[in-house]
């Protein structure tokens, strides 16, 4: 392979030189880029670069010799999962795919997950070389709105976006009991739990390993004090924060076996967590607003009518374009 330039793209914009390589020449090894940074061999607009140099769209890369095999063409797409996917899609456009995930599918690989939704994302690649990617996570067992970037630049500009709580999220809940006010906020710091898989508890005040946790909540409809509809709104996003955070105010969420701490739960028959994500509104990569809402799942729609709860159907796709 003879010496050669490639321009930084729009999509790579802020990506680490180290990245960038492994990104388009996926056989060359992290000690091979810094040798041949060290050495001057890659260069950036003519200069030498470090690995960990930020690129910027419109520079040259150069691309010395590369004793490393070409990239492997991508996997065959299973059509089972394509039709399963396509079917999920509620929206979609040139930068982000937003799919309704189902109660019970895994995000992502884990011990004893062997099916989950980034292994089958190749499905949704269509005409592209890059597969769409994951920019933020639901648990396994809740189901709703969940954007897919549709490419690295695009990933990068929403994880950035969520990071700086740039998107409002709405779930939606059925919880045992009634929170003593209607709506509220919970202010309440989480704490990692050793060895219990992705397991939170609230934390001691003043604890430094504590993470912050915030969620506005207001009650939609209630049966009493038996069952109560929440509309839940997380300030930041901390793994099983809406769950932990419904338990400490006394009203768990139905069907949460990790959380619901009260005696009766153990005699109550088993039915999966009654938590959707219902709505997204979030600034789109393109300019503008996009918010995407997902219908809810059999699950929880059957449990409205049980307890007489009507909610109101999901609004189409809207996206808001500056003027």
């Amino acid at each position: 392979m003879s010496v050669g330039q490639r321009e930084v793209g729009a999509d790579d914009a802020g990506i680490r030189l180290d990245r960038w390589f492994r990104r388009y020449f996926p056989g060359v090894t992290q000690g091979m880029i810094e040798k041949l940074c060290r050495t001057g061999q890659i260069r950036v607009d003519g200069r030498r670069a470090e690995a960990a140099t930020r690129l910027a769209p419109g520079q040259a890369v150069r691309i010395p010799p590369l004793p490393v095999a070409p990239a492997p063409p991508p996997p065959p797409v299973d059509p089972h999962a394509a039709a399963e996917l396509a079917r999920l899609i509620l929206y979609q456009d040139a930068a982000v795919i937003v799919l309704d995930k189902p109660a019970g599918l895994a995000v992502q690989g884990g011990p004893g997950i062997r099916r989950h939704l980034d292994g089958m994302l190749d499905a949704l690649r269509g005409e592209r070389v890059e597969r769409p990617r994951l920019v933020h996570r639901l648990d396994q067992e809740t189901s709703g709105v969940l954007v897919l970037a549709r490419s690295p630049g695009v990933a990068a500009w929403l994880a950035r976006a969520f990071r700086e709580r740039r998107v409002e999220k709405i779930y939606w809940a059925l919880v045992s009991g009634r929170p003593e006010a209607p709506a509220g906020r919970i202010d309440l710091p989480l704490l990692r739990l050793k060895g219990a898989k992705g397991a939170r508890s609230q934390a001691a005040p003043g604890d430094e390993a504590a993470a912050r946790a915030i969620t506005d909540y207001r009650t939609r409809d209630h049966t009493g004090r038996h069952v109560t509809w929440l509309e839940l709104s997380p300030l930041t996003g901390r793994t099983h924060q809406l769950r932990v955070h419904c338990a400490a105010i006394g009203t768990p969420i139905l069907g949460d076996d990790k959380y619901d701490a009260r005696p009766e739960r153990a005699s109550e028959p088993g039915t999966r967590l009654h938590l959707h994500a219902r709505r997204l509104t979030l600034p789109h990569p393109e300019g503008g607003t996009l918010t995407v809402e997902a219908p809810l799942p059999p699950l929880m729609r059957e449990s409205f009518r049980h307890f007489g709860f009507t909610a109101p159907k999901a609004a189409a796709p809207s996206r808001v374009k500056p003027a």
